[in-house]
Order: structure tokens, then sequence, then C-alpha cells
């Protein structure tokens, strides 16, 4: 299935991407790229993959997210073709604002 990367999501993984670069260097932030495309692999072959997002149970659309690593999650949804990932969420900010964003 293709995975479509929302335009906020993919700035969000930018800006992670240079943060990364500038406090960890470059071998960091590739490291980083290499898991945000084993992710992407890894949904396009199984959309279930991640679980039912609770903060937005209450959205018209099923959210799902999977956690990427310990700081941070996607969360996408299916539509009938294609895999929509809408934020690249750090797990450390206030829950509440991942319901403002979406």
């Amino acid at each position: 299935m293709k995975v479509i990367w929302m335009p906020f999501a993919q700035n969000e993984v930018r800006k992670t991407a240079r943060y990364i670069n500038k406090e960890f260097g470059k071998e960091s932030r590739d490291q980083f790229i290499s898991e945000v495309r084993k992710v992407n692999r890894l949904l396009g072959e199984n959309p279930n993959l991640g679980k039912p997002e609770p903060l937005l149970a209450d959205y018209a659309k099923k959210y799902r997210s999977y956690v990427m690593s310990h700081l941070n999650k996607v969360v996408y949804w299916i539509s009938d073709n294609q895999i929509e990932v809408v934020d690249f969420w750090d797990v450390r900010r206030d829950p509440t604002t991942l319901k403002n964003q979406i």
C-alpha cells in the first residue's frame, strides 16, 4: 500500500533530523532517517501495524499510531488505497497538543 506523508508530518521529520544533526552529528541523523524509511516500508506492507490512537478516538477518521522509538510515533489513517501520515509526534509533548494539531 502506498504511504503518503502529509506536509505537516514531513516538516516535523525534517525539523527532527536537523535537530539530531546539530546536537548529535551526521551519523545519528542518518540513522534517524533510516528508521523513518523503515517505518514507511513497514506501514506500507502492514497498514494495521499501529494501534488505534486513543487521543484521537472521537474523530471520524480512525487514526492509528506506530511507535517508532521511545521518543517518536507516527500518526496515520488508512484510506481505501493509501496510508496518510498526518503527524510525526514527539511523545514528550503535551498529549492534548496532538488533538489540537489534527
